[in-house]
């Protein structure tokens, strides 16, 4: 409230020395040069005067204001510029990441694909395994059946073979001497056939 007071009061001492000055000077020419030194030292009063009270009062605040938005925009670029490195180390953290992943989800796919080959492989084998016990079972149960078909065979051979000679000879042997009779048989009948 002072310095408005003081402003004013100014500026009414300036207003009324200008207006008593050009009374005097009416008849004078206007030229730059010309004038009295009373004039130029209140000018010059006035001046200073006007350069202080601006100084403390407007271009104080406005200087103030400036480097307020100077220390604004400073903080906002160096705001920016740690953004934006974090934003890139970010991108890059997440690119690692990314890579990352997608190597181990090749890596993945990849014993994926290992396995199902080995699995192939295993089943492949155990249904080998699987069908080459089953043509030794049918083989030894084809052995079983043709060794039980050859006792039978001979067993009625040798049962036919004592009917037959029974009939022949008008007398009964017995099934042991009948089994004897046809191991020498079948002997000699191998014997011959080896030589």
């Amino acid at each position: 409230m002072r310095h408005r007071l003081f402003s004013i009061a100014l500026l009414v001492f300036t207003a009324l020395s200008l207006t008593a000055g050009a009374q005097e000077h009416e008849a004078v020419t206007l030229s730059p040069f010309a004038g009295n030194l009373g004039n130029a030292v209140w000018t010059l009063v006035v001046f200073v005067i006007v350069v202080l009270v601006l100084g403390k009062f407007a271009w104080g605040p406005v200087l103030a204001l400036l480097r307020q938005r100077e220390e604004f925009i400073h903080r906002s670029l160096h705001d920016a510029k740690r953004d934006r490195d974090e934003a890139e180390a970010r991108l890059k953290e997440y690119t690692t990441t990314l890579q990352t992943a997608q190597g181990e989800a090749a890596a993945i796919v990849e014993q994926a694909r290992r396995d199902v080959e080995r699995f192939r492989e295993e089943m492949k084998e155990k249904a080998k395994a699987d069908a080459d016990i089953v043509v030794r079972n049918a083989e030894r149960q084809i052995q079983l059946e043709t060794t039980r078909a050859l006792q039978q065979i001979r067993h009625e051979a040798v049962d036919l073979s004592v009917a037959i000679a029974s009939k022949l000879l008008q007398r009964n042997i017995s099934r042991e001497d009948n089994e004897k009779l046809i191991d020498e048989a079948l002997r000699q009948i191998e014997l011959t056939r080896s030589h």
